[in-house]
């Protein structure tokens, strides 16, 4: 006998959507070292395509957003190694949501390795020095600014502070269900585990995804377009 024999007719309704969520972002035009001259020289103006540039640009953004923290009363959380970072930001995330608004819930601060640009500098004689501009990967100043959204609960956007400035945001499918099922008129009581009661309901409910229904076995009545009770 097989675990489908025994879990048949015994499960009350099997839920699908998507688990983990990344999404990355970058700067097309900023991929390779003749793009980075260009953006220095036509874009900002600069004579000279220098790495100093970088540094100016970085620290004017560190700047921003320990105004943006000390401003809006944000709590800044610098990680540490080995933290699991959503288990240090649980406490603030559980708070944003416990306010009933979407927003920045704390700023997370940590050293990681990173895909960024580096210059090595060449000289030829008696003229001016030039810099060369290649991807590698470096130690870098990482911000997390984790979120709490009224449809999605807990996310995350993380920005590198160095130049190209590589982003991932993070959201979790599971918890975007949780919050849909916990909102008035959805017929689903909340659950911590984000998985609904180990009870049949009156009437199967639609896929969360809205998938094709697969063949029904629900002996329910009524049961609409879209069921997954088998």
């Amino acid at each position: 006998m097989r675990v489908g024999d025994v879990l048949d007719g015994h499960v009350g309704l099997d839920l699908e959507c998507r688990d983990r969520i990344y999404l990355n972002g970058y700067v097309p035009n900023l991929q390779v070292g003749g793009q980075v001259v260009s953006f220095m020289t036509a874009h900002l103006g600069c004579p000279i395509p220098s790495p100093a540039i970088f540094d100016k640009i970085g620290s004017r953004f560190r700047r921003d957003v320990a105004r943006f923290a000390e401003v809006n009363d944000i709590p800044v959380v610098r990680f540490a190694k080995g933290d699991r970072k959503i288990e240090v930001m649980r406490p603030y995330l559980a708070r944003a949501a416990a306010s009933g608004r979407s927003g920045v819930a704390a700023i997370g601060v940590a050293q990681e390795f990173a895909p960024v640009f580096a210059a090595t500098k060449h000289e030829r004689d008696g003229a001016t020095p030039w810099f060369r501009f290649v991807k590698t990967d470096r130690r870098v100043t990482c911000y997390y600014c984790y979120l709490f959204d009224d449809d999605f609960g807990p996310a995350f956007v993380k920005v590198c502070a160095y130049f190209p400035y590589p982003m991932k945001i993070w959201m979790n499918g599971h918890e975007w269900a949780k919050r849909q099922a916990a909102r008035p008129g959805s017929g689903s009581p909340s659950c911590p585990t984000g998985s609904p009661p180990p009870t049949t309901p009156p009437r199967c409910k639609p896929s969360v995804t809205g998938s094709a229904p697969a063949p029904s076995r629900c002996s329910a009545s009524g049961g609409g377009p879209g069921c997954r009770c088998h």
